[in-house]
């Protein structure tokens, strides 16, 4: 039971970190890819929507090899650690939080940004009246940037080790149990992943229907 907690423990503080890096960085750079007017804009919203569908071993892949001992980052030993899969399920989930939050603010009315502006807002002012306007689409967006890694395997896998009581989190959790035979512990697992998911996705979505109700 102990080493349960710990494998929950693990999960928990590894997604959340990394949606938490993953929205600092995606919401402000969605917003300013959705406001913004350049030559190349659509070709970038493309770009990050492809990101969208990144496999996850791939990106796990490539965190690996900057951070093995001969990579260009291995002097940081990240490699096998808690770190590496932070690193690892931010740059999951951040394609989904951009693209989302980019569709919230795009479906902004054109004429509120105006008047904000005319007001003399600061820019700090105008990024509070969006995320106001846009905090919806903006919940919908770590919704989605969640789910994208709190379920995810093959990266955390591939740069975290699946070290027991160190590294293990669900999921990979999950795959070892099932490797072993121990069909009965996956099933459990499996299902406390699910509840684990389904209580943060239900918290998300009622803040979501308050704001649409409000």
């Amino acid at each position: 039971m102990t080493d349960l907690f710990v494998v929950i423990k693990t999960s928990l503080q590894v997604s959340g970190i990394s949606l938490l890096i993953s929205g600092i960085i995606g919401i402000p750079t969605g917003t300013i890819i959705g406001l913004s007017h350049f030559r190349w804009k659509k070709w970038l919203i493309a770009l990050v929507n492809t990101g969208m569908g990144l496999p996850p071993v791939l990106v796990g892949l490539v965190v690996a090899l900057l951070l093995w001992r001969s990579g260009p980052l291995g002097f940081l030993a990240l490699l096998y650690s808690k770190s590496a899969m932070v690193v690892a399920q931010s740059i999951i989930a951040l394609p989904l939080i951009t693209a989302f939050t980019i569709a919230g603010v795009q479906r902004l009315d054109p004429e509120l940004i105006r008047q904000t502006i005319a007001l003399g807002a600061t820019k700090w002012q105008l990024f509070r009246v969006i995320l106001n306007e846009t905090k919806t689409g903006i919940l919908v967006a770590l919704m989605a940037g969640f789910g994208g890694i709190i379920s995810e395997v093959g990266a955390v896998m591939m740069v975290g080790g699946n070290i027991k009581g160190e590294t293990m989190v669900l999921t990979t959790g999950i795959l070892t149990e099932t490797r072993m035979g121990h069909f009965e512990t996956a099933l459990y697992l499996g299902v406390v992943l699910l509840v684990i998911s389904f209580i943060i996705n239900l918290c998300l979505t009622l803040l979501q229907q308050k704001q649409i109700n409000a």
